[in-house]
């Protein structure tokens, strides 16, 4: 199994769990998968829905969908940064979207929930 497809198109502009939960979630950060695009929240977020994609997929190799951030983790047996090569875009979520996001659904004690 290929771990990075450079032509995988990111799955959205957030999380695709958070989005698709009922109620609807929020996340922290966002991580993509690099293997098929699955945009999913952090660790750091309340649901952690991108560690939960690598167990369910076994796509180990995520890329940072923050602004700014070009790494990528590998969630592997080392669980290490690791280098990959450019991904199609949009290589981020909008700019204009908060961090924690979305806007509207993060509740005010947000700090309080992160792992």
């Amino acid at each position: 199994m290929d771990l990075i497809d450079p032509t995988a198109a990111p799955s959205g502009p957030g999380c695709a769990d958070c989005e698709a939960a009922e109620p609807r979630g929020w996340w922290f950060h966002l991580r993509r998968c690099a293997a098929c695009g699955h945009v999913g929240c952090c660790d750091s977020s309340p649901a952690q829905h991108a560690r939960a994609h690598v167990a369910a997929s076994g796509h180990t190799v995520v890329r940072s969908y923050e602004p700014g951030e070009e790494w990528f983790y590998d969630f592997g047996s080392d669980e290490t940064y690791a280098s990959g090569p450019d991904l199609a875009p949009p290589l981020n979520h909008p700019d204009d979207q908060p961090a924690p996001g979305p806007r509207g659904r993060v509740p005010w004690n947000w700090t309080t929930k992160l792992h």
